[in-house]
């Protein structure tokens, strides 16, 4: 289910997939705004994504699937809840033959977006040593 063509924008890479794979492609996008209402929308690797003070997350709709990464870390309980949609090197895969994990999604972002502030925290302490 990729998109064959280099999309510009996150519209344009939705308006690209299949039909039945566009509304769960539209709420994960307002479920990543909500949870991260500063963040900036792009594309990459040929991917919508959002990102703040570096990547928050990718996603990318597949045949079965929904890829979201990067690979969660820091979060042993999110990450235990995250294991049933595990795939290789840890990025996830929500199937798209059961409901999207919706408040998932959005507990990962709150977390990436903790994450990236306090990485963002780190440099400049790090600037002015």
């Amino acid at each position: 289910m990729s998109v064959q063509r280099k999309p510009a924008t996150i519209d344009e890479y939705i308006a690209g997939c299949p039909l039945e794979a566009q509304p769960i492609l539209r709420q994960i996008r307002r479920t990543i705004a909500a949870a991260a209402p500063d963040a900036q929308e792009t594309i990459s690797y040929r991917m919508p994504t959002f990102t703040l003070g570096g990547v928050l997350v990718h996603f990318g709709a597949f045949k079965t699937h929904i890829g979201f990464y990067p690979p969660v870390h820091g979060d042993a309980a999110l990450g235990k809840r995250l294991e049933r949609y595990a795939g290789e090197k840890g990025n996830l895969r929500f199937s798209l033959d059961e409901p999207m994990p919706y408040a998932l999604i959005e507990r990962i972002v709150q977390l990436r977006v903790r994450q990236n502030r306090e990485r963002s925290v780190e440099r400049k302490q790090r600037r002015r040593s």
